[in-house]
């Protein structure tokens, strides 16, 4: 039998994935790696993007994230993820609802603060947008 990692994928609401896989690409801020058994311990920040879940030879599952934290040691990766959505419950017209709302929210922002988090927003429904098609 092959090794596994385990990887279990976190989100403010609920455990999402808990499970033992092959590989996990996650999308990393300083670019997308990939999780393997008895990888290097690291801990990573997550941007907006879609979470390759490999098993069996293929990517058996696939995971919108708004952004988050990841750490990986030898047995287990762990995401800590903003938001989390299966991409197959992802839409086109859910995403293009959300970027409506990130830029009328970066129009209407009123702060430097306000703005930084509406041009976030922004930045997430573009991945969403993305991830969906």
């Amino acid at each position: 039998m092959a090794e596994k990692i385990q990887f279990e994928l976190v989100s403010p609401a609920k455990l999402l994935v808990s499970s033992a896989v092959d590989m996990v690409v996650v999308p990393g801020t300083e670019g997308d790696f990939g999780a393997l058994p008895r990888h290097s311990p690291m801990i990573a920040t997550v941007r907006p993007g879609v979470i390759d879940i490999h098993d069996a030879g293929k990517v058996s599952e696939r995971i919108f994230v708004a952004g988050g934290f990841a750490e990986v040691n030898e047995e287990r990766i762990t995401v800590l993820a903003e938001e989390a959505i299966p991409v197959a419950e992802l839409t086109a017209a859910l995403a293009e609802e959300r970027l409506k709302e990130a830029k009328d929210a970066v129009a209407d922002a009123r702060s430097e603060a306000e703005k930084a988090a509406a041009e976030k927003k922004v930045a997430v429904a573009v991945a969403m947008q993305a991830a969906a098609a």
